[in-house]
């Protein structure tokens, strides 16, 4: 069994793989998704990560299809108290913000969409530094003290304003975040790298980086000349224009010889290592896709291996 790793100060122990449901109702539908959730947990994951919003991007879509998808699973395998559940609000068109009322309407229709009563890690998905974080704090403490929500956690958000919440939490005696879901990974590292960082690492907070493998570049599979047949090919690819992509392309080339392991696997297991990382988030639209992924629980890179990757990131 796969040590679970506890997610900052709060009560909940994680796989150290997150899994992205935001794929599920965008590039997998129902069949891929149940079967993509399934081998996740078959092999040990119990972390899956979601948002209101997914994928409200896709013509057709309203938002909430990956809440809803999972909530079927959920409902159909009846291991709710197996999974720690995560979802975020501020982007759903219908519940767009962070005002006190919109936070709280959000989460019940998440509740609805997952078919839970309780969400087990709900992040405020976008800072809106428009709205206090005196109001933002309030209503999640709300969520807490009935029972909606077991944890709070922020993701993209300034140091300033996490340092601001992360003290009216501690003054006024409410609930407070004890996760940071940062865009981090071994092509972009200053997301999250320095006044972030510190700020979290001070707090205690964990970090559950998303983005972990910029967006497929860190699987491997783009390289020059290669035609890559995915939704996210174009953002990823980017990264082949840059010499500290061919870089860390070269040094992920090197260590996966060594330990005979996918691309994948070890650049998710380099950010594993990282100070105050918890478990990076990876999805995938296939269960063939997932071995490489839930390689992270295992492969444990050198002191070498990763000051030979780190210097190649820089």
């Amino acid at each position: 069994m796969t040590p679970l790793r506890k997610l900052g100060p709060s009560d909940l122990e994680v796989f150290p793989l997150a899994l992205g449901g935001n794929v599920f109702g965008w590039t997998a539908d129902e069949a891929h998704s149940f079967a993509v959730l399934d081998a996740y947990t078959a092999a040990g994951g119990n972390f899956i990560d979601t948002a209101d919003s997914y994928s409200a991007w896709v013509d057709g879509n309203e938002g909430g299809e990956s809440e809803t998808l999972i909530g079927k699973w959920l409902k159909k395998r009846g291991n709710r108290a197996d999974v720690v559940l995560a979802t975020k609000v501020s982007q759903h068109p219908r519940y767009p913000g962070l005002s006190g009322d919109n936070i709280k309407a959000a989460a019940d229709a998440s509740l609805r969409r997952l078919g839970t009563d309780c969400i087990d890690l709900y992040y405020t998905h976008f800072d809106k530094p428009e709205v206090p974080v005196e109001e933002i704090i309030g209503a999640l403490d709300e969520l807490v003290r009935a029972g909606k929500v077991r944890h709070i956690a922020a993701s993209n958000i300034s140091p300033e304003r996490l340092r601001e919440s992360l003290e009216f939490s501690d003054r006024e005696g409410l609930a407070r975040y004890v996760a940071l879901q940062p865009h981090y990974n071994l092509v972009s590292r200053d997301t999250y790298e320095g006044p972030l960082h510190d700020v979290a690492s001070h707090a205690g907070l964990a970090a559950v980086p998303y983005y972990a493998l910029a967006s497929g570049f860190l699987t491997g599979k783009y390289r020059p000349g290669a035609s890559v047949d995915s939704a996210r090919a174009a953002g990823a690819g980017k990264h082949l224009d840059t010499e500290r992509g061919i870089r860390v392309l070269a040094a992920l080339d090197e260590v996966a010889e060594a330990h005979g392991a996918p691309v994948a696997t070890v650049a998710l297991a380099w950010l594993a290592a990282q100070p105050t990382v918890a478990a990076p988030i990876a999805s995938a639209r296939t269960a063939e896709q997932l071995p490489a992924l839930l390689g992270v629980a295992d492969l444990v890179l050198t002191e070498e291996e990763l000051a030979k990757l780190t210097k190649a990131s820089v």
